[in-house]
């Protein structure tokens, strides 16, 4: 499918307000790889979500307060690095201990199916791996990601 066709799908229903949500993308650790995770900020700018990325080397504290601060109705996050059972676990927990443990967090990455399980069981809502289409990415956030009213 080419980026004018998923760009053209994904714009399909910004029309409607009430499909805005504000999406926080951070990038935790060391990793310093950002090419994927701005591809998904884009295509959720193109979608009609509002996004707020972090930028690299974010602390899980940074991360959860700028979530909190912003008010956002979702955390994603990106590594490459390997690092994910304990970042993203620990942004779930900064998330909890602040105050913000209704915002749902998801990931993505170079991350085994093994450790799937064991992330949704540390509060990762879905975990999204090479080859999802931004498309697929949208549309499992339209459906499971209710904008705050």
């Amino acid at each position: 499918m080419s980026e004018e066709t998923t760009k053209s799908r994904a714009n399909s229903h910004v029309n409607s307000s009430s499909n805005s949500r504000r999406v926080l993308l951070g990038k935790p650790g060391l990793d310093g790889h950002d090419r994927g995770i701005k591809i998904i900020a884009r295509g959720f700018r193109d979608a009609g979500f509002e996004v707020i990325y972090t930028g690299l080397h974010q602390t899980p504290e940074q991360i959860a307060s700028a979530a909190i601060q912003e008010d956002v109705d979702l955390v994603g996050l990106s590594c490459l690095s390997g690092a994910h059972m304990h970042l993203f676990s620990e942004v779930v927990r900064q998330l909890r201990e602040s105050g913000g443990g209704d915002i749902p967090v998801v990931g993505g990455g170079i991350i085994p199916a093994e450790d799937i399980p064991r992330l949704k069981e540390a509060g990762i809502s879905k975990v999204f791996l090479p080859g999802e289409t931004i498309l697929e990415i949208v549309n499992w956030v339209r459906e499971n990601i209710r904008p705050a009213a």
